[in-house]
């Protein structure tokens, strides 16, 4: 990367002198990338906005969709990657597509496919983009995984990409694990070489057996779902060549920006950020807006206590005529006017004859016979029924007599 600090030093007046550092200042610290105005041929570019520079052993795990930190984008923020290539039937193409935006873009390449095409390795190196790693073979078993078997899955990705460019020191420090199956293992192993774990804030599922323009509609949707982000799409994927144009100019149309991440060295330092920046929820959000009211602190050292409750701890049930107007009157349960309730008038308890049966009062004729039909045992089921009720007569059956 182009050293700004240098780039501004003449010898022109002071005045331009100072306007010249504030300049290269303001320079490094947005580290801007190609913008749209610098994309030959193509003024209408969406461009790269800036370059934001990060130190993996500052933050080892990045990724909104499984870790707690991600990276310190602004609003409207876009970081695309791409993972298993490069496949020169439809790498080439994404390169090709990248170029005439002037995008950049971070690319997690396979062990076994830097080996198989190691001239596609050293094209994403010319074209400037940040080249990962994602591993040897691919296996979805990385949450499964002893340490054992990490280590060569991790090393041999990473010795087939390197050996693959001119330049070894082109490889980024970062690695993805294949299908962000994440594990204990890999996390560590990954730490201890000073690698930084990359997941994904919002995919688009270009993986799978769909359409083009549904890899499309699911990048920006979920997009604008966060408003910013890192993006995970596939280079080796037909319907991704043919998504990515539309997403590049939907991206155009709806002010989103493209942020090139690159590695810190020892003579390019991190972008200075806040660590709260880097959370995927700040403490802004988890703080409440409104807060229980603070207890006045009282004195209860001399207060009137009493060691046992009485009745008149639960409200005034019988309060005399002449203290009504002095005590406050209990809001619930209210006493009743005028009366106390211990000599609270009460029934008389029932007679035992009550309940006698058969009653000793003599029945009707008619209620004494179906007494008689349900109590014989040997009555027919037919007596047992009550005799039904004359049916009233009705107003038109009146008439017509």
């Amino acid at each position: 990367m182009r050293d700004h600090g240098w780039a501004c030093v003449g010898r022109p007046s002071w005045l331009a002198v100072l306007l010249g550092v504030l300049g290269c200042v303001a320079s490094s610290v947005g580290s801007s990338g190609a913008s749209a105005a610098d994309c030959p041929g193509h003024p209408d570019a969406l461009g790269t906005s800036r370059i934001l520079v990060v130190d993996p052993r500052e933050h080892p795990r990045l990724g909104a969709m499984q870790y707690k930190e991600t990276l310190p984008l602004r609003d409207h923020e876009v970081v695309i990657t791409f993972d298993d290539g490069p496949l020169p039937k439809y790498s080439n193409q994404v390169l090709q597509i990248l170029a005439d935006q002037c995008v950049k873009a971070t690319f997690f390449t396979i062990g076994r496919q830097a080996k198989a095409d190691p001239e596609g390795v050293r094209k994403l190196a010319a074209a400037g983009h940040t080249i990962g790693t994602h591993s040897q073979n691919h296996p979805l078993r990385f949450n499964r995984m002893t340490l054992d078997q990490v280590k060569p899955e991790v090393d041999q990705g990473i010795a087939w990409t390197t050996a693959a460019l001119t330049d070894p020191s082109a490889l980024s420090p970062f690695f993805r694990v294949p299908g962000l199956l994440r594990g204990d293992a890999v996390e560590t192993y990954a730490a201890s070489l000073g690698l930084q774990v990359w997941s994904a804030d919002f995919l688009a599922d270009d993986w799978r057996s769909i359409s083009a323009a549904k890899v499309h509609e699911l990048a920006i949707k979920r997009l604008e779902a966060r408003g910013k982000g890192i993006l995970l799409l596939h280079d080796i994927q037909a319907r991704t060549v043919a998504a990515l144009p539309k997403i590049l100019a939907d991206l155009k149309a709806k002010n989103y920006r493209i942020v090139h991440v690159v590695a810190a060295t020892a003579d390019r330092p991190a972008t200075p950020t806040e660590p709260e920046d880097w959370l995927v929820h700040r403490p802004s959000d988890e703080t409440p807006v409104a807060h229980w009211p603070a207890i006045t602190p009282a004195n209860l050292a001399g207060a009137d206590t009493r060691i046992r409750a009485t009745l008149d701890d639960f409200g005034i049930l019988d309060v005399p005529p002449t203290a009504s107007r002095s005590l406050p009157r209990p809001a619930w349960p209210r006493p009743l006017p005028g009366r106390r309730m211990a000599t609270a008038p009460a029934l008389p308890a029932p007679s035992g004859s009550l309940f006698a049966w058969p009653p000793a009062a003599p029945l009707s004729s008619q209620r004494h016979q179906l007494v008689r039909a349900t109590t014989s045992p040997k009555a027919p089921a037919k007596a047992a029924a009550a005799k039904p009720a004359q049916r009233p007569l009705r107003l038109a059956s009146l008439r017509k007599r």
